[in-house]
């Protein structure tokens, strides 16, 4: 059974996207600003495409807090779709309303367009693109912001950094190397990496394959629309089993690593180091430079159907990562130590928490 459970609803171009979520403790602080501050983060970047300056999204509580703190009920988020005037009448949810208008029927590969049309057996492509779109992540950080400041409760914090884009691996040139990209009219991918520090040591299992912490990160990261490669720890490849694994010592009594190869889990479990976890995001494939297609109507080859578009979102999306680990951890960490308020779970993980140990650098 999950503890920090939450279930989203909404469309790229409909009204809102919305969250509802069950299991917070009460007596949680809930910083709007920070929420807020959240979802700014994941509309940045360089590469960015004109959706960016329509969407200014702010977060609005309609449920679970009550002068700032939270009361142990379901908490539900609300994010406006601030250009939704435009599309009312193509969103609309009246079959009176029908329209033509922003349909489109040829698939663009990459996209959910192609499958999701044979499975749910939509011709109008735009019932496909609508969920399908990465637009929804928006109300998702907006959850993981919600973990974040439960995790804050115990010391555990999070960040991101983006290590690639494309071939470049220098920051310096990240820039460059996106600016020659949207000269192309193309588009380009990147890695970065997540880290969260002060971890305990006992989150996910051994026992059971659906209980590792690793399959749960990795299943949180590889779903994020665009990732194609995640990792934990340090890539294996290259290395002998003598200097990859993390060897133990002692140090004036203490246990200490001397390396972190395993990105803070061992068997499932996280061993008390940092966590760090990895992905590769694929180029974006709305481009302007349209790729070869069949239109599902005509069933004639075509050029695919081009929607406002990122040259680069590398660094929204390691922003997104991390609200999904966060998803991950204060789930782990509701599973393990419990409590119905913020200092009953308090309370509960500094008297249990086990000793870990540190890597010396």
């Amino acid at each position: 059974m999950e503890k920090f459970r939450f279930l989203t609803a909404g469309e790229s171009h409909g009204k809102c996207l919305t969250a509802i979520i069950e299991g917070v403790p009460a007596d949680l602080d809930i910083d709007i600003d920070f929420i807020n501050e959240e979802l700014h983060r994941r509309q940045q970047g360089y590469g960015r495409g004109g959706r960016m300056k329509i969407e200014q999204d702010t977060v609005e509580i309609t449920s679970g807090v009550r002068f700032g703190k939270t009361i142990g009920s379901p908490i539900t988020l609300v994010v406006k779709n601030r250009d939704f005037e435009s599309w009312k009448k193509i969103m609309s949810i009246a079959p009176d309303d029908r329209t033509d208008e922003k349909a489109f029927s040829t698939f663009r590969p990459g996209h959910a367009d192609y499958a999701g049309s044979i499975k749910y057996a939509q011709k109008d492509l735009r019932n496909i693109l609508e969920r399908s779109s990465a637009r929804k992540t928006a109300i998702e950080v907006a959850v993981g912001a919600v973990a974040k400041l439960l995790l804050k409760q115990l010391n555990i914090t999070g960040s991101s950094e983006i290590t690639q884009i494309g071939l470049a691996c220098c920051p310096e040139k990240f820039h460059e190397e996106i600016d020659m990209t949207r000269e192309k009219g193309d588009t380009i991918g990147g890695k970065f990496v997540v880290l969260y520090k002060n971890l305990p040591i006992g989150l996910g299992s051994h026992v059971h394959w659906d209980r590792g912490i690793d399959g749960r990160l990795a299943q949180a990261v590889m779903s994020i629309p665009a990732i194609k490669v995640v990792e934990i720890g340090t890539n294996p490849l290259g290395y002998y089993g003598s200097n990859y694994h993390d060897e133990l010592t002692l140090e004036n009594g203490e246990i200490e690593r001397t390396s972190n190869n395993a990105g803070g889990i061992e068997g499932g479990i996280t061993n008390g180091e940092d966590l760090i976890v990895s992905a590769v995001m694929k180029p974006i494939p709305t481009m302007r430079k349209p790729l070869k297609t069949i239109d599902a109507k005509t069933h004639k080859e075509t050029e695919a159907h081009f929607e406002r578009s990122d040259v680069c979102a590398v660094e929204a999306c390691s922003v997104v990562a991390e609200a999904r680990v966060a998803w991950v951890l204060a789930n782990e960490i509701l599973l393990k130590y419990g409590g119905d308020n913020i200092e009953e779970l308090k309370q509960n993980y500094y008297h249990h928490k086990p000793q870990q140990s540190t890597t010396r650098g």
